[in-house]
This record gives structure tokens, sequence and C-alpha cells, in this order.
């Protein structure tokens, strides 16, 4: 998502934000010294970092940490895009308001999922009472909704090694429901990095999972 903001008086540089597998990492750093220059690489502490010949740069994250289990190859980039092929299993709790998408994931493709959806009543424009009424039903939805997004992640996350848990969505809503009874067995379970996501419907938690799997990387352009 871009950025700008202002520091003595002159704009930041815009930054935006990709998921890439880490088959297809190797051919986007070729694209990205084809599109700014001779690029330098080095390692960070948040990644792998490339320095463009045009001032433009891009911070490479693994989707999980190596836990023992680095990438091969020659370099930080092959190293990394092998980090990231690696099958690791992992537990996908999205949710929103408008709606929920609880998944297994391993190599970017689900294994076992579950969307749903639940209708919010339009604000009313009353004031008063009326107004109290509808802050209690949507107090209440909400409560309802995290235990029962809970209930069945428990019931999706039974029987597999989940070695990661990837929340999304609503950030307080997620937090509620991973401190949910029906989870407390995954309590220690690693966090990876929150996803921001619209409403989980299907084709928005599959994404979820190919981009849970992948490198993000955040590029941020040559200076004005």
């Amino acid at each position: 998502m871009p950025h700008s903001g202002a520091s003595g008086g002159r704009p930041a540089a815009a930054s935006r934000t990709a998921f890439i597998s880490g088959e297809r990492l190797a051919g986007w750093v070729d694209r990205f010294g084809a599109s700014h220059g001779e690029i330098e690489v080095e390692d960070h502490d948040d990644g792998v970092r490339l320095l463009a010949a045009d001032g433009a740069t891009a911070l490479l994250r693994a989707p999980w940490p190596d836990d023992g289990r680095p990438g091969r190859g020659a370099g930080l980039v092959a190293r990394l895009a092998s980090l990231a092929s690696q099958p690791r299993r992992i537990g996908l709790v999205l949710i929103r308001r408008g709606g929920y998408g609880v998944a297994v994931a391993s190599e970017g493709r689900l294994l076992a999922a579950k969307t749903g959806s639940k209708y919010v009543q339009s604000r009313t424009a009353a004031g008063g009472q009326s107004q109290q009424r509808y802050a209690r039903r949507r107090a209440n939805h909400a409560d309802a909704m995290v235990e029962a997004v809970a209930e069945l992640a428990g019931q999706i996350f039974a029987g597999q090694v989940i070695e990661y848990i990837v929340p999304g969505g609503d950030r307080g809503m997620a937090e509620l429901v991973l401190d949910e009874p029906p989870l407390n067995a995954y309590a220690r379970v690693p966090r990876l990095a929150y996803l921001d996501v619209p409403d989980p419907r299907a084709a928005v938690l599959k994404k979820a999972a190919a981009d849970a799997c992948a490198v993000r990387v955040t590029v941020t352009d040559p200076p004005a």
C-alpha cells in the first residue's frame, strides 16, 4: 500500500508491499534490477535488502523464521527463496465483522478451510435508546462471532501439526479468537505477520494462504 509523508518539506518516497512465492523470487529480483539499474544485495536485520542504482530499495522478508532449517543456495536471495519454498504447515484465522475464514495451509495451498459471513444491521439514524440498542446488538454479534470462529478453528486445526498461526482481518477480533478456550492448545504456537485482508470470502482466504507462505516484499521508490 502506498505511503507518503513529509520531512523537511520534501515528500517521502512512496512504498508498496507485494507477496512473491519462493519459486518466483529470482525472476522478480531480475525484473527489479532491469527497472531500477544495478542492484546491491545485503543482509538486513529484517531480511534481505536490495539497493538499486537509481535509489530504489526493496526489503525481502521470509514468511517464517528458519527455525534450524535454513534455505539453501549460493546467495542471499537464493537462500531466502529456498526457505520460503519449504513445506511449513500454518493455521490461518481471518475475521472481520462481515465474515470469517479459517484454514490450514502448506506451500501456499489450502488443506482444510471454512468461510462464512454474518450480516450486521446497518446503523440506524435514530439516537437515544435506539442507538444504544444497536450498539448492544453489534457488540453481542461480535462476541458470538468470536466464540463461533474459535470453535470452528479448533475443529479445523484438530489432528493437524500447526507450526505457525497467521491472524488477519480485524486485528482486535483475531486476537480475541485466539484467546478463546477452544484454541488454548495453540497458545504457544508462534504467530507470523498479520495479514490485512477484506471480509474473508473463499477467494480472500485462498489468496491469504498463498501470501502467508510467500516472501513479503516492500519496495520504496527512488527519492524525488
